[in-house]
């Protein structure tokens, strides 16, 4: 990716190891355009290490403090896990450029994340191809990882797909792919999908703009998606993703269920946070469920039909 940008601008924290994750949600909550985790010296063990978001111009003080503290408190530490911040400019190269060497294939049981710029071999896998332009929606997270589990167990052709927080569009692909059992990106998708049929939201235009993007490299073709959330109008589908962050799940979760008809996957859910989703759940009249972990993340799965 070629870029006249003149200068850049990055945003340093020092902080207490564990809290790595956290601060790089709340990067990419202020829109950085990448993000790097340095552990100070290539050793892992050390209790502190840096993370660094990159961004076209420098974020308000106030705005910045803001989200790491809300991040913070969604992780479950104290500000007190973070010893330094610090902005500066960087050189103007292209930096983005150099992140993407660092970004490889993403494997699960029935996909390939892929970006554009790799090969991938022949495989029986379904391939994602994905112009990452974040950290995550890139298919590397967990989260993600764990709806495209979800997604390859339980998704069936002929069910309608919602997929709320859309992000880079990759679960919606994945779905779409499945129905079809189209490999290459290059090709359209088969017995073309209807907007009805698989549908994506997000709040943020900038995600919704990407997404588009990645459906059109991928073949998949009238999609709706659009900018917001789901209400009382949004029509009830088959099966509905939600990968946000529990906070964000959590006054929706009644709107969520009600909008399910047969398999809800939930994620962006912390470990530590399974009880405040679960507990919500039961109030809602929601015994059965299946939970999976992926490091500090589970997905919780319901299955309406199976419900007695």
């Amino acid at each position: 990716m070629e870029t006249e940008q003149k200068k850049w601008f990055a945003f340093e924290v020092i902080a207490q190891t564990a809290a790595a994750e956290a601060i790089e949600f709340a990067l990419n909550q202020l829109d950085a355009l990448g993000t790097e985790i340095n552990h100070l010296g290539k050793d892992k063990s050390k209790e502190t290490l840096s993370v660094i978001g990159y961004f076209n111009e420098q974020v308000n003080d106030e705005i910045t403090r803001s989200e790491l503290n809300e991040a913070l408190r969604i992780y479950n530490f104290s500000s007190a896990v973070i010893e330094k911040t610090e902005w500066r400019e960087v050189e103007n190269k292209d930096w983005l450029a150099e992140w993407k060497k660092h970004w490889k294939q993403t494997i699960t049981d029935k996909f390939i994340i892929a970006p554009t710029w790799e090969k991938v071999e022949d495989t029986e896998k379904i391939v994602i191809y994905i112009e990452p332009n974040m950290a995550f929606g890139t298919g590397t997270h967990e989260t993600t990882k764990l709806c495209l589990r979800a997604i390859g167990e339980n998704f069936e052709s002929g069910m309608k797909f919602l997929d709320v927080g859309t992000g880079t569009g990759i679960l919606i692909i994945a779905a779409a792919k499945l129905k079809s059992k189209v490999q290459s990106p290059k090709s359209k998708v088969e017995n073309r999908l209807t907007p009805d049929y698989f549908q994506g939201c997000d709040t943020d235009e900038d995600s919704i703009k990407i997404a588009k993007e990645n459906l059109a490299l991928n073949g998949v073709a009238d999609v709706d998606l659009y900018v917001g959330s789901i209400s009382d109008e949004t029509p009830e589908f088959d099966f509905v993703c939600a990968n946000l962050t529990a906070d964000v799940i959590l006054p929706m979760l009644e709107l969520l269920v009600k909008k399910t008809q047969k398999i809800l996957v939930l994620s962006g859910i912390l470990g530590i946070q399974e009880s405040s989703v679960t507990n919500k759940l039961n109030e809602l009249g929601i015994a059965a469920f299946d939970v999976q972990t992926d490091g500090e993340w589970i997905s919780i799965v319901v299955k309406k039909d199976t419900e007695n």
